[in-house]
């Protein structure tokens, strides 16, 4: 499917300066902060009019999922990836030539945390994030599986949950390469796939800002977005430069890894099933496409709305909860606030009577 016109149209959308409703934006991945995809889409971001700093893992942290992990050496022990900060360097600090590129020595989770918690109060002078993007990632994060397990979606589920919007990119190219690597010209005439992301990434991040509820909270709290994107074939043809969103939903399609065992080799590699339990729609709105039926159906970007209230609604809830009776019991604020004073109460008069009794 091709859409040459279209994608014209939509990276000049993309670049119009937005001076009038700039976000002030955090730029997190798990791939690494000197990768193509998240030095174009910091570099159109900021050519768009945003303020948009760059806060991301020191090297390749992909498949980390929400892990938190903070680095218990004040120094680097090897290069970063691409060698862009030698061994030896401090485990956090900025880019030799921009000082709006924050690097870490941890996972995409700890990144978002160090940049809410320590770049931003300390290099911001005062302001606030109004966003928080990631990725867009090498390779796609479709289905609550991968929801799970992938940094980038960590990243930015880490920010949601402390009440910052944010927004996770992943695409469909995959094989991570340097931001030095990206090519200025392709046989096809259409910029480098890590271009045609981030440029799709700017024109989605426009239209928020423009739409947004307002600057200082852009989507409802506890509210984010997953957008996934079909591989960009412009290295080659035109086949898929421009894929145009589709809402969709996290289930539907979707796949979830087994284990494969190999009796030659005695080892175990992974394989694809799409369980029920995956696939069964729950919140939201049923009546969407899943995203990976739509990302894999042809050239198409799926964006999926997800909350990180996790709690299961009703009925469902209900029945499981009943279920568990009569052992698991309501919390009844009025009576068990009286039992626990009461038994407060009697424990504080156990410690004064033996108080007394040692005197």
């Amino acid at each position: 499917m091709r859409f040459p016109t279209t994608h014209t149209l939509t990276s000049l959308l993309a670049l119009l300066p937005l001076t009038s409703i700039a976000l002030n934006i955090i730029v997190n991945n798990d791939d690494g902060f000197g990768s193509a995809n998240i030095r174009e889409l910091y570099r159109l971001l900021n050519v768009a009019g945003h303020n948009a700093w760059i806060v991301a893992p020191v090297s390749n942290e992909s498949g980390k999922g929400g892990t938190e992990v903070f680095t218990t050496e004040a120094n680097l022990t090897a290069p970063s990836e691409f060698d862009l900060v030698p061994k030896g360097a401090p485990s956090f600090g900025t880019d030799p030539n921009d000082s709006h590129i924050w690097y870490y020595n941890g996972t995409p989770t700890a990144c978002t945390f160090f940049a809410l918690d320590y770049v931003v109060p300390n290099y911001w002078n005062g302001t606030k994030p109004d966003l928080l993007v990631a990725g867009p990632n090498f390779g796609q994060n479709l289905g609550p599986f991968l929801y799970t397990l992938s940094g980038t979606m960590g990243a930015t589920y880490a920010a949601v949950e402390r009440s910052l919007p944010a927004i996770a990119f992943s695409g469909g190219n995959n094989g991570q390469r340097s931001y030095k690597e990206i090519n200025k010209t392709t046989p096809s005439g259409f910029p480098d796939p890590a271009t045609v992301d981030a440029q799709l990434s700017v024109a989605l991040v426009n239209q928020l800002a423009k739409n947004g509820l307002n600057k200082s909270q852009l989507l409802p709290l506890g509210y984010g977005i997953s957008v996934n994107y079909p591989e960009i074939t412009s290295l080659t043809n035109d086949d898929c430069v421009n894929p145009p969103f589709v809402q969709t939903r996290i289930t539907g399609g979707a796949e979830v890894d087994t284990a494969v065992y190999d009796s030659t080799t005695g080892l175990f590699s992974y394989g694809e099933v799409h369980p029920a339990g995956a696939n069964t729609c729950i919140n939201g709105d049923c009546a969407l496409p899943g995203e990976t039926t739509i990302v894999n159906s042809g050239c198409f970007s799926s964006v999926s709305v997800f909350t990180v209230d996790y709690d299961a609604p009703n009925p469902g809830s209900k029945k499981a909860r009943k279920l568990l009776e009569p052992l698991v019991q309501r919390w009844n604020a009025t009576a068990n606030s009286t039992v626990t004073s009461r038994r407060l109460r009697a424990r504080a008069n156990r410690s004064a009577r033996l108080v007394g009794n040692a005197a």
